[in-house]
């Protein structure tokens, strides 16, 4: 019995550290995505006009996500040969310290070119920390589970997403009071000065957690994999694929909503700022409360059966939801969203510990991470920026829905593919 509750006493630390990390990281990645929507445009790129200056601002936000596959091997083959543990730590420091830098950054009219330059290495830092924190914070949560446990442990990282979403909007909403002179000179920074007082909250929880059981049990069993990347591309390139495919809606999601939606309904729908900020804070309250129970259901039906039921109720409901966007006032938009929310967040809950599940424990850091961070560099980054091409030259959301659903499909595609894969061929140790 005593084993037995030191078990489930490191599981809970593991999950509390992977989720408080990780709400920390996202918060700095969604400032980012929030700012580049609502203040980046006339701060860094002034000199274009106000469409083309959103589009700068989405491009740059893309950079992070080009960072996140390097930051997923690098800190993928230090997880897989020394331990997540370590990795976790350096990555939320890295994060915090450019999330802070870009809060002291200089606009465009203070040191002219130089601003968006430095802004977009500060982005790829961001980037590249982030890229080596999630597939981390899944392992320390997913590898300290009891048995059985590990899809709802990875529960707790996906709860990061969300959690972050609400510090992010939380922060905006209340920055966005101010005037616009104020909001647009010095009001936007202070999201991104406060990331230093939650790293220091990140680092105090995470630098009391051990080190995976599962892993210190593999390294004392035989030495660690010496080349982890060489290993996930020569034996497991299908796993590779098939992953990526399954995460697309995770990755995309997050940002069609949180960046394009308000940059969409802010700017061609005359949707008042507050109101939209107000939105996207309810939708997600509403992720982060129904995760949860998502990840229960999922753990009695099956990952892979949930998931890809909740990727075609998404499909069902995307032309309501965009209809009832369109119209332009709070409530509709609201259902309309939440709609999309509640069944995309179902399948997000189980996203991590499908894929971990995915790859043998000797290159299981570099795999998913590899996997997960390719796909933010295509599909991420790249979604708000082809969202608002799409509205911009067609004028209207129709394609904007077939942009949207299609993204759905590949998902679901992707899921299928990786459970009949895994099915044929079982994971190895």
């Amino acid at each position: 019995m005593g084993v037995l509750t030191t078990d489930s006493r490191r599981a809970r630390r593991a999950g509390l550290a992977s989720f408080i990390g990780t709400a920390v990281e996202w918060y700095d990645f969604y400032i980012f995505g929030t700012a580049a929507a609502l203040v980046f445009g006339t701060v860094f790129f002034p000199e274009v006009s106000p469409a083309a200056g959103i589009l700068a601002s989405f491009a740059t936000l893309w950079v992070g996500f080009v960072a996140r596959p390097l930051g997923g091997i690098v800190f993928g083959h230090l997880g897989d040969r020394f331990g997540r543990r370590g990795t976790l730590v350096t990555t939320l420091v890295l994060m915090g310290a450019a999330t802070t830098c870009i809060g002291l950054l200089p606009g465009y009219a203070s040191i002219g070119v130089a601003a968006p330059i430095l802004l977009v290495v500060l982005r790829f830092l961001q980037g590249f920390a982030v890229g080596g924190e999630w597939g981390g914070a899944v392992l320390m949560a997913s590898e300290s589970a009891e048995r059985g446990r590990g899809v709802f442990a990875g529960m707790f990282v996906q709860q990061g997403s969300p959690a972050g979403s609400i510090l992010a909007t939380f922060a905006f909403l209340l920055v966005s009071r101010l005037d616009d002179d104020a909001f647009l000179s010095w009001g936007w920074r202070l999201p991104f000065l406060v990331s230093a007082v939650l790293v220091v909250i990140g680092l105090v929880v995470r630098l009391k957690v051990e080190e995976t059981p599962e892993f210190t049990e593999r390294v004392a069993a035989a030495a660690p994999e010496r080349a982890p990347l060489k290993e996930v591309l020569t034996r497991h390139p299908v796993v590779v694929v098939l992953a990526l495919l399954a995460s697309v809606s995770g990755i995309a999601a997050a940002y069609f909503t949180n960046t394009f939606m308000l940059s969409y309904t802010t700017t061609e729908l005359g949707v008042p700022r507050q109101t939209m900020l107000n939105i996207l804070l309810l939708l997600a309250i509403t992720q982060f409360v129904w995760q949860p129970f998502a990840a229960l259901i999922a753990e009695r039906t099956g990952p892979a059966r949930f998931m890809t039921v909740c990727l075609a109720a998404n499909v069902v409901v995307a032309i309501p939801m965009f209809l009832l966007v369109q119209t332009g006032q709070a409530v509709p938009i609201f259902i309309g969203l939440a709609l999309s929310i509640v069944a995309g967040a179902g399948y997000y809950a189980v996203l991590a510990g499908f894929l971990a599940a995915a790859f043998p424990a000797r290159v299981r850091y570099t795999g998913i991470s590899l996997s997960y961070q390719l796909c933010s560099t295509l599909i991420g980054g790249t979604t708000p920026f082809i969202a608002q091409y799409i509205a911009t030259r067609t004028g209207g959301w129709g394609g904007i829905a077939v942009f949207y659903i299609v993204i759905l499909l590949v998902t679901a595609a992707g899921v299928a593919g990786l459970a009949a894969w895994t099915r044929r061929r079982p994971v190895a140790a």
